[in-house]
């Protein structure tokens, strides 16, 4: 599923009073990681992820390597954090327009 600018500006809407339910660290991306924001795509199909500063790589590679293995939609990434979005198939609860 790809995401149109009118769909990620509504999430984007949405994720400004998320908290941050996970965080990649400065080693990058390991299963723990992947596995903790797989937990957060249970409870709520918008996540908002700290991503920890890291010279080596790039911030916005990072973030979609991180959607990439989580199977989800990078919706955004700004400073220190990402916003990604995965479709609850059975029970959506957010309604895209």
């Amino acid at each position: 599923m790809t995401l149109t600018g009118k769909q990620k500006r509504y999430l984007r809407s949405l994720g400004n009073r998320l908290s941050v339910c996970a965080t990649v660290g400065r080693s990058g991306i390991n299963d723990n990681n992947i596995a903790e924001i797989k937990d957060a795509f249970l409870a709520d199909e918008l996540v908002k992820v700290k991503l920890i500063k890291n010279e080596e790589v790039d911030r916005k590679e990072l973030a979609r390597d991180v959607a990439a293995k989580a199977g989800a939609e990078l919706v955004q990434v700004l400073g220190q954090s990402m916003l990604l979005y995965k479709q609850d198939e059975e029970n959506p609860s957010i309604k895209l327009p």
